[in-house]
């Protein structure tokens, strides 16, 4: 059976992850307080920005805009959208 987390992003009690995404006190708290249907709703919104901004993951300025990114796209905060990208309708 899968532990479930309250979603800080979703607002609702939902499958977590099965480990932390990332080592130390950010991973496990994205791990204790994120979905795993908010990561990896992340996960494509942040491949979005990477190509569309052509980031290069090298750069430490690119991590830094991505790692920020992240915080507000959880925080429930305004965050960077690729631009032009249109959501499909339900």
């Amino acid at each position: 059976m899968s532990r479930t987390v309250f979603c800080r992003k979703l607002q609702q009690e939902l499958p977590g992850l099965d480990k932390p995404p990332y080592p130390g006190p950010k991973g496990q708290d994205i791990f204790e307080n994120i979905s795993k249907q908010a990561w990896l709703e992340w996960q494509q919104h942040q491949t979005m920005l990477i190509n569309e901004k052509q980031l290069s993951m090298v750069d430490p300025k690119a991590r830094k805009f991505i790692q920020q990114e992240m915080e507000k796209y959880f925080a429930g905060e305004e965050f960077e959208r690729a631009e032009g990208y249109v959501p499909p309708s339900e």
